[in-house]
């Protein structure tokens, strides 16, 4: 059994990625991390979802299911109260629906290597994605504590 994560260049987004399936796309911002799962094709509402977001971890199967189909440590803490979850149409695909799942960072700022553990077994970004999400983040930092002015051109060392 393998994982790894990617970079989706279609999306933006990094793909958790089992035995060569997708599992979930992910990002992340000063404030949150999201993960963006595809259901099962039937799912059309979101009451046939049920999610279940802890400080430390997320599970989400079907209503009404025995098992979970994500059920994992988070890659950092949560602040559960401000997180939710939502069924959409995929802004990628408008025939998919996405399930968003908005996990508010109980430590804003803090950077996630990743966004769910991998059933226990880490599976970290790269050391050249995790310098790219640094600056990323930082980029966001100076341009919240700098309004009107333009990072966007700028190099981080």
């Amino acid at each position: 059994m393998q994982s790894v994560q990617r970079k989706n260049e279609k999306t933006g987004r990094f793909v958790y990625e089992f035995n060569g399936n997708a599992v979930y796309e992910w990002e992340q911002t000063l404030d949150d991390v999201t993960i963006y799962v595809k259901p099962p094709p039937f799912v059309q509402k979101g009451n046939q979802i049920k999610c279940q977001i802890s400080a430390k971890s997320l599970k989400v199967g079907l209503e009404g299911g025995t098992k979970w189909f994500i059920d994992e440590p988070s890659g950092g803490l949560i602040d559960v109260s401000e997180s939710t979850w939502s069924l959409e149409e995929d802004d990628h695909d408008s025939s998919q629906k996405v399930i968003s799942i908005y996990l508010v960072k109980a430590n804003r700022g803090a950077q996630w290597n990743t966004a769910l553990m991998g059933n226990g077994a880490v599976t970290a970004l790269d050391p050249a994605a995790q310098e790219e999400v640094r600056k990323e983040m930082m980029l966001e930092r100076f341009q919240e504590e700098n309004p009107g002015f333009d990072f966007r051109d700028a190099e981080f060392n």
